[in-house]
This record gives C-alpha cells, structure tokens and sequence, in this order.
C-alpha cells in the first residue's frame, strides 16, 4: 500500500509539473516587454496605448529612458520591442544586430523655449541653428540634458547645423537630465535658460512654466518616434510573435486614430501626430 501510494503521490507531483511546463509558453505569450523613451511616457501616450491593447489579451509591460538608455537596455536582452525617436541611434542599433524591423508610429516637434524676455532676441527666428548660433553669441543660459536621449541628439544636431560646439558657463548640463524631459524643463524654468525641448512636454507643462515657444516649425525640428523590435535571433526567450503582433496593432487604424485624438481635448491641440505607413498610404501622406 506504501509503495502503491508513493506511486500515486510521484505520478501526480510529474502531471503537475508538466502541467505547469506547459503552462509557461502560454504566459509568456501573454506578455510583451517595452523599453519606451521617457517624454511618449510623461505625456500619456504610451500609458493609453497600453491600456488599449489590453483587450487583445496581451499585457505590454514599459519602462522609461532617454533613448540612448533604452536601447542600451535593450541590448541585454530583456525586452521585446524599443519606442525611440533618435535616428542616427536607431540606425546602429540595427546595424549593430540588435535591432529588426523598424516602424514608424507618430511625431511631433521640437521647439526653442525660453523666458518671455528673450535675452538673446531669437524670438520668430525660421532657423534653428540660427538661433542656437545667436544665443552662443550672446552667451545667454541654455540647458542641454546631456543624456544622449533622443532629445539631447536632436539638440546636438542642430548644433552640429549651426557648426557649433557649445562650451561655456552659460551652456549648462542638467545632472538630472537622464530623468526627463520634465524635469530638464523644470531646471531650464527656475534657471530662466533657454532649452530645446519636445512640444508635448511644453503643452503637458506650459500651465506651470515661465518658458515658452520662441522658435518652431524649422524641418529640422521635426521629431519621429518610432519602434524596434529586439533581434529575434540575438536572444533567446524573446516574445517575438507578440511583439511583431503589437508593433502591427500599433500601425494600424485603432492605434493611428488614438494617436491623431490624444490629448486634444484637454491641451487644444494634439500632442502627437499619426505616421505609420499604412496611415499615411490612406490619407495621401
């Protein structure tokens, strides 16, 4: 009777943790892993189109960085999918091996702020690099988050346009700047500086800051945010079928139209802009 029960008991313990085995592709399909650039996560949009998705059944998990941070994350291994907006970054990271299939999804813009007194007289200037070139003239404070995050590239290239280095005590470095846009903007306000920042973040924050938009609407301002997903055959483990499903979501009309609404009512103004492929081929874009 022991043996016949200790027979029973081991089977069962087997069937159970077969059971579970089983169990785990099942849950893992459940799941896609994002590591998102910070400012889509500030301003709500990466929160909303998560909470969408929901209803497909897949659970997409996010966590926040400055681009160059995300992608560096990404390269462990333990995400499925990357929301980046630094092209140049982007690139590498595909030609690295990281990176597949690289998909754009919405935009918005960088824009100038600064205190309303404008020191250095940039206000209305159409070129961007014309107007960093004059506020390193007049060696008036400006605020660089220095994270490589996408927003610190775009900053760097439009210095790089202007074919200047910025060096000096009025060029600050934010210590914190690898926390944000948000705060990068706080530090910029309470310095009185000027600061190239994306225009979600200015409309999310404009109620509670001094700085505002004296130069826009330069092309080089333009900001693409798009997504990645992780090499597949880089890493072992990755949730690539559920990850291809949300980046095709993401594309397509349910995602798009979120994105072109989001935060219309509250801000005046739409805070991002839809740009998939496929959107654009339906609306002569």
């Amino acid at each position: 009777m022991k043996r016949t029960a200790l027979k029973r008991i081991t089977l069962s313990l087997l069937v159970v943790s077969l059971a579970v085995l089983a169990a785990l592709p099942a849950l893992a399909a459940g799941t896609v892993r994002m590591s998102s650039t910070i400012g889509p996560i500030d301003a709500g949009i990466v929160p909303a189109l998560v909470e969408a998705y929901k209803k497909s059944g897949t659970t997409v998990t996010f966590e926040g960085a400055g681009t160059g941070a995300t992608l560096e994350k990404a390269k462990t291994g333990n995400f499925d999918i990357v929301m980046v907006h630094a092209r140049s970054l982007e690139d590498k990271f595909i030609a690295d091996g990281f990176g597949v299939d690289r998909r754009d999804i919405m935009y918005n813009d960088f824009v100038i702020l600064g205190p309303a007194s404008d020191p250095a007289g940039i206000k209305g200037m159409k070129s961007a690099a014309s107007a960093l070139t004059r506020i390193a003239i007049m060696g008036s404070p400006f605020v660089t988050r220095g994270d490589m995050s996408g927003t610190h590239v775009k900053e760097l290239e439009v210095w790089d346009a202007a074919h200047i280095k910025p060096e000096g005590d009025w060029y600050v470095t934010y210590s914190l700047g690898k926390l944000g846009n948000g705060p990068s903007t706080v530090f910029a306000n309470r310095r009185e500086a000027y600061i190239l920042m994306d225009r979600a973040t200015y409309l999310t924050m404009k109620k509670d800051i001094k700085l505002v938009p004296l130069v826009e609407k330069d092309p080089i301002l333009l900001n693409l945010i798009a997504v990645i997903r992780v090499n597949p055959t880089k890493f072992q483990g990755l949730n690539a079928d559920a990850a291809m499903a949300f980046a095709d979501w993401l594309e397509g009309d349910e995602a798009q139209n979120l994105i072109k609404d989001f935060g219309v009512k509250k801000y005046g103004e739409p805070l991002f802009f839809p740009n998939s492929k496929a959107w654009n081929a339906k609306h002569g874009k």
